[in-house]
């Protein structure tokens, strides 16, 4: 059974930093994506940041600059550091692991989505 496990969630300042874990087990096959989404209250879930299994690199615009997002595939493990946080920021941050595998001889691929609990992010002014 697949499980996505977050940790790093946590209370801090206007311009601190923090740096969000999640270790996916269950599974020996390879993520084709990894990836921080985020619900601010009152909002719909939005992407943060995605890395493929080339480790190309997705960022929303509203974080470009300030987060990194990196995965260690031997631990299947990906991290997203956050920078300069702002209280914009605030929200419940979801880890995501993504595969798409080719099921049948006509090339139909399968897609399925795995999500954690989520961990809190609060940046206060």
């Amino acid at each position: 059974q697949v499980q996505l496990v977050e940790s790093g969630g946590g209370l801090v300042q206007a311009g601190g930093s923090l740096r969000l874990s999640c270790e996916v087990s269950g599974s020996t096959v390879n993520w084709n994506r990894l990836g921080w989404y985020r619900q601010g209250p009152g909002k719909q879930r939005e992407l943060v940041a995605s890395v493929g299994s080339s480790r190309i690199k997705n960022y929303s615009d509203s974080v470009k600059g300030r987060f990194t997002i990196s995965r260690d595939n031997a631990k299947n493990i990906v991290y997203l550091q956050m920078n300069n946080l702002k209280p914009e920021d605030t929200a419940v941050y979801y880890c995501n692991a993504h595969r798409a595998v080719v099921v049948d001889s006509s090339g139909k691929i399968q897609q399925t989505d795995y999500w954690g609990q989520g961990t809190q992010v609060t940046v206060s002014s």
